[in-house]
């Protein structure tokens, strides 16, 4: 392994606005998650050296984000491939190519088991399970082209965010306040940002951009991290609690709503973070364009509509409570979904790295994702 491949996440990251703190960071051997359960309280890093350390991290949301934990199972895949590596050579035994293609299928269920919502950790572990089962030669053959792989999604995803970001900010006037929901920035994805990528390449273009981030509960994302990124890079945010974004829009200070996406179904109904569907419902109330930051890969083709979308139900704790601070009644009821759909008929358009999609969205959809 090169010196540059082993750094390919941080030098990636490092290039981008938004990422002195960076998401993820591999180098060569461990995988260090920046712990996003932290933040901005403490920055602090998690050292995953095992595909069970990465798909724990995963699931605890130490590291979230559609693209982030792609990028971070593709990874993830690495590291169950060193471990098989690194115990047969302990063991004194001959690496079996079959063995390891069959303990690689294994790694990769567990992670994709992690989050079932969004579409992108799915791809990226597949991705770098076929060039495993593709590559002709040893083991360390095998090791070799997964781990130039995953450096290939996590530079890809920086390049496509910056072309997410460009696409989107012409969509935007020269002077415009912008509402987001949840975290679609540096921290959800490798180093940029998809829906905060979009706010970047507005305020690179010299576009005076301010950004109501609403607070995002149960879990926070806004309040802890969009503000906090956004903050970092002297772009004007203000936070909201996440019930006066009516309020907002009645009094006409938000002119556009832009979010990201976990999974997008094939007639454009979109999936993420609870509460995006009745944003998209004021959104439309109020005469305000309500727009979809997210990469061809994040859509799904084989998924009909939303209604097929499998939603995660997160522990009843994340609601009723922050931290170690009870906020309800113990033995309370409680049902957390973590995500919604909003249907496409809510969606003005989509902002992808190949271009603004607009309605038929089965149609606009199906051709971005057979371009070349």
């Amino acid at each position: 392994m090169t010196k540059t491949q082993a750094q390919c996440v941080r030098s990636v990251a490092g290039d981008s606005p938004g990422s002195r703190i960076c998401a993820l960071e591999w180098d060569g051997q461990s995988l260090r998650l920046l712990d996003q359960t932290q933040v901005p309280y403490k920055i602090e890093y998690v050292v995953c050296t095992t595909d069970d350390d990465v798909a724990e991290a995963i699931q605890s949301m130490q590291v979230r984000g559609a693209p982030a934990i792609g990028a971070a199972a593709a990874y993830g895949m690495v590291l169950a491939a060193l471990k098989f590596q690194k115990s047969g050579i302990e063991a004194g035994s001959a690496l079996d190519t079959d063995a390891l293609l069959r303990s690689l299928s294994e790694s990769a269920d567990r992670l994709i088991a992690t989050r079932p919502t969004a579409v992108n950790l799915r791809w990226a572990v597949e991705r770098v399970l076929k060039v495993a089962r593709e590559t002709s030669g040893t083991c360390a053959d095998i090791v070799e082209r997964m781990i130039d792989e995953a450096g290939a999604i996590a530079r890809e995803d920086v390049e496509v965010n910056r072309s997410i970001g460009v696409h989107g900010a012409r969509l935007l006037a020269d002077e415009v306040s912008i509402l987001t929901h949840c975290n679609a920035g540096a921290l959800a994805t490798v180093g940029y940002g998809t829906a905060l990528g979009v706010v970047r390449a507005a305020v690179a273009m010299g576009k005076r951009v301010r950004v109501y981030a609403d607070e995002t509960r149960p879990f926070l994302q806004g309040s802890r991290l969009t503000a906090f990124e956004l903050m970092q890079d002297g772009i004007d945010v203000t936070l909201i609690v996440d019930s006066a974004a009516g309020y907002l829009m009645q009094q006409g200070k938000i002119d556009v709503v832009i979010v990201g996406a976990d999974r997008i179904a094939a007639n454009g109904d979109v999936a993420n973070k609870i509460g995006t569907y009745s944003l998209a419902c004021l959104a439309r109330q109020h005469g305000i364009p309500f727009y979809v930051a997210a990469p061809i890969c994040t859509v799904d083709l084989s998924l009909s509509s939303g209604d097929e979308i499998p939603i995660e139900e997160r522990g009843a704790e994340e609601v009723t409570s922050i931290g170690d601070k009870q906020l309800a009644p113990s033995g309370v009821r409680v049902v957390n979904p973590s995500f919604d759909v909003t249907p496409a008929s809510l969606v003005s358009a989509i902002i992808t790295e190949r271009g603004v999609l607009y309605p038929p969205f089965a149609t606009s959809l199906k051709a971005a994702c057979e371009s070349a």
